[in-house]
């Protein structure tokens, strides 16, 4: 794999951190701001609504701009969201930083999966893919629990400057770092119109493809978000055990993620017949053993693989259907993979009041999961009856 694209998944490591850190900063957070646990949980979908909205325009206007410049661009106003998200004391301020960072974050994605699908030999997409998520994955295995106790310790201020802070060597990595100044071809006037590469979103095999992808990725966050309350009222663990947790699912999707991206490019088939139904089986299980610590901690890690295989394996198959989209396949796949990040809190957010109380985001991942199978099987037998291809392959 190219130095650059290890150079961009540095920089995801630091969004990562901040797309996912208020999982564990949830309790402090509503405490700050004088908000209920469920109110602040919502600061995750409107950082995901931010990138699924921003993806497509961001994306479009830096279609004929220098990759390295927009990506620098792109950290550099992230940086500078979380320096104020840092020092307000408003909640309503707050929101507005996760949307504005949500949005650099989604212009920052949307062109390096363009760039890194454009690095690589045609059949290594998954392999590129991977290398970018593992900065996710990264983010959520010492980002995340780090800036968890880092504002557990010191309060969530501290944390909020930390993501700033992190991403001024990745800026300072971009420029230099090997990404290609030149345009994709696609961008300026050698490639498809603009047009043309959003009629591609009329495509049956690509909308497919996306809300599998959402629908898994919504069941990930679902239970991601407000797996703090789980540890601490479940489990009966103390609040420092809240980023072990957390790191415990960012080492099993680290593993799910480098796994699913050996295979995800030649054989997408196999992953989501084995991985779905194993998804599907294991989200119901801590919710019946959440008060079993020992048993948590190895099923959250269980769950972070199977979830982030499925997943990016799923979001892989969006940039092959859209490849006809050079500069905005990127942006489909974003749009995609954070829909489901709004969607997955929502809906667990609203299980919170019911009697399942904080194990009720389990039981909805489940569901959400249960969704994404019985839509792909429904496909499959469509297609099969047909004699049509299949998105899944």
């Amino acid at each position: 794999m190219p130095f650059s694209l290890y150079l961009l998944a540095v920089a995801v490591f630091a969004m990562g951190t901040s797309e996912f850190m208020l999982a564990g900063l949830l309790p402090d957070i509503a405490s700050d701001f004088g908000v209920t646990v469920g109110t602040a949980g919502m600061l995750t979908p409107a950082f995901a609504v931010g990138m699924i909205v921003g993806a497509p325009p961001v994306a479009a206007l830096a279609r004929n701009r220098p990759r390295r410049s927009s990506l620098l661009g792109f950290v550099l106003v992230f940086a500078a969201a979380h320096a104020v998200g840092a020092v307000t004391t408003s909640f309503t301020v707050l929101f507005a930083t996760r949307m504005v960072a949500a949005l650099a974050n989604a212009g920052f994605l949307a062109v390096a999966l363009t760039a890194a699908a454009t690095l690589v030999p045609a059949g290594k997409k998954g392999r590129a893919l991977a290398v970018l998520l593992s900065g996710t994955t990264l983010a959520t295995i010492a980002g995340v629990p780090g800036r968890s106790l880092l504002g557990t310790v010191f309060g969530r201020r501290a944390a909020f400057w930390a993501v700033a802070a992190l991403c001024l060597p990745a800026a300072l990595g971009i420029p230099g770092g090997g990404i290609s100044a030149k345009r994709v071809k696609g961008e300026g006037t050698g490639g498809p119109a603009l047009r043309a590469e959003l009629a591609l979103l009329t495509s049956p095999r690509l909308l497919l493809a996306m809300l599998l992808g959402a629908l898994v990725n919504a069941a990930t966050f679902a239970s991601f978000t407000f797996l703090a309350p789980v540890v601490t009222d479940t489990a009966g663990l103390g609040k420092l055990w809240i980023p072990v947790v957390l790191a415990l699912f960012g080492a099993g999707s680290f593993a799910g993620v480098t796994v699913a991206g050996r295979l995800s490019d030649q054989r997408p088939g196999p992953v989501v017949a084995v991985g779905g139904p194993l998804l599907l089986i294991g989200w119901p299980v801590p919710a019946v053993l959440a008060d079993k610590p020992a048993a948590l901690c190895v099923l959250v890690f269980v769950q972070g693989a199977m979830s982030f295989a499925l997943g990016s394996t799923l979001i892989t198959r969006v940039l092959y259907e859209a490849a006809e989209a050079p500069t905005m396949n990127g942006s489909y796949a974003t749009a995609a993979l954070n829909a489901g990040a709004a969607i997955g809190p929502l809906v667990a957010a609203a299980t919170l009041t019911t009697r399942a109380g904080v194990l009720g985001p389990l039981w909805a991942s489940g569901l959400m999961v249960a969704a994404a199978l019985l839509i792909a099987f429904a496909v499959r037998t469509t297609a099969a009856a047909g004699g049509s291809a299949e998105v899944l392959q």
